[in-house]
């Protein structure tokens, strides 16, 4: 009777154990999903998988909890206005006028990109490309109309160019941050053919970067120095050299040109000879034919 007892007492307390110990285990707090397989793996004594493996099965929880790359915010960029302008302006004197034209200059900060001078029998001809301030443009405007010589034609544009300067400079800025994300993935490439790709993509963006780094210099150059195409233009009324204000020198004139002319008309007609031999040749010819057909 008593060895039938004592094994049921055993049986009885294990099973008491046994039920504390899944209480325990319930009223504990949840556990994470990787710890709970460690613990089932522990429990089974299997060995715990790999890191690699791991990290193949359960997710990234510092990868999910990074921000995805988002565009680069650009500031209120202000408004880019490029100004134009030609201008065309009759003078009295070639050398007086670029003077003016040069003490203007000063008073508006203002420089010569280009100059060209042509002289010509009809006319004297001074073309010359001005840079400007944007600021100071409309005032040096003014100024030669005001005060150099009789203005001819006057064309003046302005251009907004802010919404191509805006697009351009959020491309270079979303340019630069994959710039520095393939970058990133080169450090840490692990094969040459990665590497090499990864190296090609990352020369054709810093070209990329290059080029628009260029048309924002280019627009803001153009924003910042406005440019005035201006010609003087001073009309010879006379080639001759003996031409002067007056009836008698007109008079001379008139004589010398008449002459000229003569001359020209014989000198056309001396230009002819060839033709003037045919002309007896016709005539004996026709007389010949005229004499033969009366016969």
């Amino acid at each position: 009777m008593i060895k039938l007892f004592l094994p049921l007492c055993i049986l009885f307390l294990m099973s008491g154990c046994k039920k504390s110990e899944l209480e325990a285990v319930n009223s504990s707090p949840t556990v994470s999903a990787d710890k709970a397989v460690e613990v089932a793996a522990y429990e089974v004594g299997a060995p715990t998988p790999p890191k690699e493996i791991s990290q193949k099965l359960l997710p990234d929880v510092n990868q999910s909890a990074q921000p995805p790359i988002t565009p680069k915010k650009i500031d209120t960029i202000a408004k880019k206005i490029i100004k134009n302008g030609n201008m065309k302006i009759q003078v009295g004197d070639i050398k007086k006028a670029q003077n003016q034209v040069g003490d203007i200059l000063k008073k508006n900060n203002a420089y010569i990109q280009t100059e060209q001078f042509q002289n010509t029998d009809i006319d004297d001809n001074l073309d010359l490309v001005i840079r400007v301030p944007h600021k100071n443009f409309d005032a040096l405007v003014n100024s030669f109309s005001d005060g150099v010589g009789s203005v001819l034609s006057k064309n003046i544009s302005s251009d907004d160019v802010t919404e191509e300067y805006t697009d351009v400079s959020i491309k270079l800025a979303n340019k630069k941050i994959y710039l520095e994300k393939y970058r990133d993935m080169l450090r840490s490439a692990s094969t040459t053919k990665d590497m090499i790709e990864i190296q090609e993509t990352i020369r054709e963006l810093e070209d990329e970067i290059d080029v628009a780094e260029g048309r924002l210099r280019f627009i803001d150059d153009r924003v910042n120095y406005s440019t005035l195409n201006l010609s003087l233009y001073k009309e010879k009324v006379r080639s001759s050299a003996t031409s002067k204000i007056g009836f008698g020198s007109r008079f001379a004139d008139s004589v010398t040109e008449g002459w000229n002319s003569f001359m020209s008309f014989l000198l056309g007609i001396i230009s002819l000879w060839p033709f003037l031999l045919l002309i007896p040749i016709i005539i004996f010819l026709w007389r010949k034919w005229k004499s033969g057909r009366a016969k």
